[in-house]
């Protein structure tokens, strides 16, 4: 089912990319006669039919040739894989930070259910969820970086240029990691097990801290690595604020510049992320689900490797 959600996007994306303008006349000096234009629809394939195009882009795409850069002049995978450790440098950061912000306050609003900490958290988890990330990102650059100078407004290269992207991408994550943490703590620390642990004088931290948190975060868990390939996606209007050189970055200069070849190239590796991660979150829930039934790892092995086999010959 993965192969063919990949297919579609690819199908739709090559189709949406020669939608508009030639990008033949962006590449060209401005006044480029036929004879130039000519040359550069025979130099990226585009004097070719539609289909004829598409299976060469398919046929290369699988080899991971994504052809040359329009705008930069480069291999697209080369550019690609140069931005793709930034991202993942932005999203990691931006993740800790959601992560921590969303735990914390998730479970000092469930420890205070119906107190101003409580009102407080749910008021977060509100706006957090009603503000989009770039106009955090804008407000971040007004306060930090022009009225107190404190911050770079864009660029990367240390920890300070990180500090502002990392922050804005999370915001809207951790809101939501506060409603689930919050949810989830309050009907833990509801549970009779933790009932029993304060009927044997345990200290509330304890309880909290080694008892109820560990249980607590088991959907977090699940919704983090989810949201790994989200905040991809979601990056790209970070990214183009700050000028941070990433993926979504490249995606932007991608649709600006009508490169094609980079635009394609980045939706195909960001949906063959989410289908790569999806698979992943599957098979971990098929393997707490054998687990529950007393099965150890050597058997859920060899349950996985019959249906390959019995896939593969279907």
């Amino acid at each position: 089912m993965g192969i063919v959600v990949v297919w579609i996007v690819s199908v739709i994306i090559f189709t949406v990319s020669r939608i508009g303008p030639d990008p033949a006349l962006m590449i060209a000096s401005p006044g480029a006669d036929e004879a130039e234009l000519k040359a550069i629809h025979e130099r990226f394939g585009l004097d070719k039919p539609w289909v004829v195009q598409y299976v060469i882009f398919l046929g290369n795409a699988l080899r991971g040739n994504f052809g040359e850069s329009v705008y930069y002049g480069l291999p697209v995978a080369e550019i690609l894989w140069q931005r793709i450790p930034n991202t993942i440098y932005l999203v990691g950061a931006a993740q800790l930070i959601a992560l921590g912000i969303g735990v914390s306050a998730g479970v000092l609003g469930a420890r205070r259910r119906g107190e101003w900490m409580d009102n407080l958290v749910r008021w977060f988890s509100l706006t957090g969820l009603s503000m989009p990330n770039f106009w955090i990102a804008m407000l971040m650059i007004l306060i930090f970086s022009v009225t107190l100078r404190v911050l770079p407004t864009g660029g990367s290269g240390t920890i300070w240029h990180l500090i502002m992207p990392a922050f804005s991408l999370g915001w809207y994550f951790s809101a939501g990691y506060t409603r689930i943490t919050y949810s989830s703590m309050f009907q833990v620390l509801n549970s009779e097990y933790i009932k029993m642990c304060r009927i044997k004088g345990l200290s509330e931290f304890s309880i909290v801290a080694k008892h109820a948190l560990k249980n607590a975060l088991i959907p977090i868990v699940t919704l983090a690595g989810m949201n790994l390939v989200i905040m991809v996606s979601s990056a790209v209007a970070i990214e183009t604020v700050f000028s941070w050189p990433g993926v979504g970055l490249l995606m932007y200069h991608g649709a600006v510049y009508r490169d094609f070849n980079i635009a394609q190239a980045v939706v195909l590796f960001i949906s063959v992320s989410m289908v790569m991660m999806n698979s992943v979150y599957e098979r971990r829930k098929e393997i707490r689900t054998l687990s529950m039934v007393g099965l150890n790892p050597t058997h859920i092995g060899l349950i996985f490797v019959a249906e390959a086999i019995i896939d593969r010959s279907i």
